[in-house]
């Protein structure tokens, strides 16, 4: 498999962003999302080429709108949209059983840091941890990737509408 992943083509970039509701404060493992009563799960389109494409995510950026907040934060990918809770400053359901199927695994970004300009930001892999790969496989009837991001930290302090952008740098076979 590792051939395939070097052998793979395609870069992209695909960046998605949430201004999140921001109700509250968080606590530690509450999902972040759009809002607090109709959330919806964060779509990475166009992972593959075609209907049950594939890749490998190499980079992963996380970006907050303010230098105040600084968690570490869990990205759930799934190939389907998830069941799991998707409404803002909701305890964390992932995964639930209904969608072992989707699943594809998680991705822990670290704590990210205040760059002292205007944004908060986290890149996986560190520059001291190395290579990363993780592989996906999409729906047989989709192109796209879904998530849930979950705090691993408590924030207060938040402000609602800051938005929260993801990017995942993806190569396409």
């Amino acid at each position: 498999m590792t051939q395939a992943i070097v052998s793979l083509g395609n870069p992209k970039i695909i960046s998605t962003t949430k201004a999140l509701a921001a109700a509250g404060n968080y606590d530690a493992n509450d999902v972040l999302s759009e809002s607090a009563s109709a959330g919806t799960a964060w779509t990475f389109s166009g992972a593959a080429l075609r209907n049950g494409g594939f890749g490998v995510i190499t980079k992963v950026v996380a970006l907050l709108e303010t230098t105040a907040l600084t968690p570490g934060i869990t990205l759930y990918l799934f190939k389907a949209t998830p069941t799991s809770a998707l409404n803002d400053n909701v305890a964390n359901t992932a995964v639930l059983h209904a969608d072992a199927a989707n699943y594809l695994g998680r991705i822990d970004i670290p704590a990210l840091s205040n760059t002292g300009a205007g944004d908060s930001e986290a890149t996986v892999p560190t520059p001291t941890s190395g290579e990363f790969h993780f592989e996906y496989e999409c729906a047989a009837d989709d192109t796209d990737l879904y998530g849930i991001a979950v705090t691993r930290d408590a924030i207060t302090g938040e402000t609602a509408t800051d938005d929260l952008i993801i990017k995942l740098f993806v190569r396409q076979g």
